[in-house]
């Protein structure tokens, strides 16, 4: 009789009925499921990978399960598998996909008054700005890029980013609010200016006013402020913003403010006063303007009423400055001493932020200097020795700062990064007569240099006999986004002094006006020297006052001298320089040497070095 044989087999387990995803971070993502029997065991994959497989191990107590997946990737897409297994025998895997999120606040954000653009790093294919009172807006990015336009000036939007059906992340930010336009008028007999402000449309909390160096504040709803303190018939600068919170406007509105000059003189003692003021008028005043007048040759300057000077007066003009050994020259230039020394400098006078100054007495005014952005509004970090100064169509065309010290340097570019530079001027060697005017802050070689978190490498190089121009890349560490900055290094140019000739840097500057108007985008054109005043300021200066003469037909050179000089002190340094303004507006006047319309006109036929030109384009 046969032996009979009895086979045992195990049945296959099944597949859990349910996998969910019950959270989910940065880095982290945790599943739970059913369990299916007490005896069954279930393992884990990542993206199938056994290498990553986990054990779970139920107790007797539980009837769900759960497990978490750590050390993970932000904005990543993941496949979870879940295996059931009795006596190593496996189920079907159950398979679920999910996706970690994203820090949206690590992002680099541009803001203006009518749009938000961004750069995050991550899984995401919709994102919405939704603002305070429930209006969405909804964009399909590009790639990483997120941008939103023609939103409401001041407004904050709450962005959310998803992937199908997960959100991945918000973020607060509010765009920055409308640029006001103000007038003044006439109050409290001329010892006050009063400030009127134009509604416009936005959100907008307050209203800075800054007179003389001095910031008052308003609320909205009050649309006027008078401010005491003043004195009759006299003209004073302000600059007026607004701000939505802590975020203000992108520039100011500046204007002048007349006090009024009627005056008020009460009581009985009109007459005498009155009186006495005519005798001295008569015996004193009228012959001391005469003798003025004459011994000056009409260059006597008024008290900030300035005139433009035309095309067809100019040359007339020039030599009337020229007589007597440049003396209406001296007498303007005195006249630029003390404006806008009044105005505070507290943040570059901190013990913290000293060492950050090149020299102690070129110190840029608080009101408009450059801020570098800080997570902490009480910490310093974010001071540079960089002032905003104005151009021929705003008020934040150019930053003018001083050449980088070694230990600047990474605050240099982090400056042009965040101020979305793509322009830079250099008026100064590194090196002039053995002393170090400003450090290198670029690479030597094509050898990438990191600055802080950003790495910066030389495209390319094109050395001419006055100036070198060169283009950078510009890679952020922390979002991987990469920009290109041209570099244009004037090197014919002595400290304190004047180049040989008015046409290398008539020319010069051409190359430097064709790429910001031509690539510029609205950011502002960084300028810099050993101090950022005298070589820089000159620059400055004759790229707006060409502007003026190309399209009004008339410069105010003294004028808009003083106006750099209320947002950064000794802008034109020296006489010579100011002379040398006038100088080259003089010979941009001759046909012969008026390369401007040529410039403007064949972008492919640029001075005599188109060669290199092109290349650097």
């Amino acid at each position: 009789m046969m032996n009979e044989r009895f086979l045992s087999f195990s049945p296959v387990p099944s597949m859990v009925p349910f996998v969910n995803v019950t959270d989910r971070s940065l880095t982290s993502i945790t599943l739970t499921w059913e369990k299916i029997n007490e005896d069954w065991k279930y393992f884990l994959l990542i993206n199938g990978s056994a290498a990553q497989t986990q054990s779970v191990i139920s107790d007797e107590s539980s009837k769900v399960l759960s497990h978490s997946f750590t050390s993970l990737k932000p904005g990543t897409e993941y496949i979870f598998s879940v295996i059931t297994q009795f006596h190593e025998l496996d189920s079907t895997p159950y398979n679920v996909s999910t996706v970690t999120k994203i820090d949206c606040t690590s992002g680099a954000w541009h803001l203006t008054n009518s749009s938000i653009h961004g750069v995050v790093e991550g899984l995401f294919s919709n994102a919405t700005a939704t603002a305070s009172n429930g209006s969405r807006t909804h964009v399909n990015p590009r790639g990483s890029n997120v941008s939103f336009t023609g939103l409401y000036p001041g407004e904050t939007y709450n962005v959310s980013l998803v992937y199908g059906e997960w959100h991945q992340c918000s973020h607060s930010l509010t765009i920055l609010p409308p640029n006001l336009i103000a007038h003044c008028e006439y109050t409290a007999a001329g010892y006050s200016v009063l400030i009127v402000w134009n509604k416009v449309d936005g959100v907008w909390t307050e209203v800075q006013v800054n007179v003389t160096g001095r910031n008052y504040t308003a609320k909205k709803e009050e649309e006027h402020m008078s401010i005491p303190g003043f004195l009759p018939a006299k003209t004073y600068e302000v600059a007026i913003a607004s701000l939505s919170g802590t975020v203000r406007s992108y520039e100011a509105f500046v204007f002048p403010c007349s006090t009024d000059p009627r005056g008020v003189i009460a009581g009985s003692v009109l007459g005498v006063l009155l009186f006495g003021l005519l005798v001295f008028f008569i015996l004193y005043i009228i012959p001391h303007l005469i003798r003025k007048k004459a011994f000056s040759n009409g260059s006597k300057i008024a008290d900030r009423n300035y005139k433009s000077i035309s095309v067809a007066r100019f040359p007339d003009h020039y030599f009337k400055l020229s007589m007597d050994d440049n003396r209406g020259f001296s007498l303007e230039y005195e006249h630029l001493v003390p404006v806008g020394t009044e105005q505070t400098k507290k943040a570059a006078l901190l013990p913290e932020n000293k060492p950050k100054n090149r020299f102690t007495n070129v110190l840029p005014y608080d009101w408009c200097r450059v801020k570098l952005t800080t997570s902490n509004p009480s910490q310093t970090s974010d001071y540079i020795n960089a002032s905003y100064l104005p151009g021929y169509n705003s008020n934040r065309e150019y930053i003018a700062t001083q050449g980088p010290l070694p230990s600047t340097v990474s605050d240099f570019w982090r400056m042009i990064w965040e101020q979305r530079v793509n322009g830079i001027v250099m008026v100064t060697n590194c090196t002039e007569s053995g002393r170090i005017k400003c450090e290198q802050y670029w690479p030597a070689d094509k050898t990438p240099c990191l600055y802080g978190e950003l790495l910066v490498t030389i495209r390319s190089e094109h050395q001419k006999p006055n100036w070198t121009l060169r283009e950078f890349t510009v890679k952020s560490n922390n979002t991987s986004e990469e920009r290109t900055v041209k570099h244009f290094h004037f090197t014919g140019w002595p400290d304190h002094g004047v180049p040989n000739s008015t046409k290398v840097l008539i020319e010069f500057r051409g190359l430097v006006r064709w790429h910001i108007e031509r690539e510029g985008a609205g950011a502002p054109t960084v300028v810099h020297c050993s101090a950022g005043v005298g070589r820089t300021g000159t620059i400055i200066a004759l790229d707006v006052l060409l502007q003026q003469l190309e399209k009004k037909g008339a410069v105010d050179i003294l004028d808009f001298v003083h106006r750099m000089r209320l947002n950064r002190p000794y802008m034109v340094q020296t006489e010579s320089q100011y002379v040398f303004l006038h100088q080259c507006i003089m010979d941009s006047l001759q046909p012969e040497e008026n390369t401007e319309e040529r410039l403007y006109e064949n972008t492919d036929m640029i001075y005599a070095n188109a060669t290199a030109l092109q290349q650097f384009r």
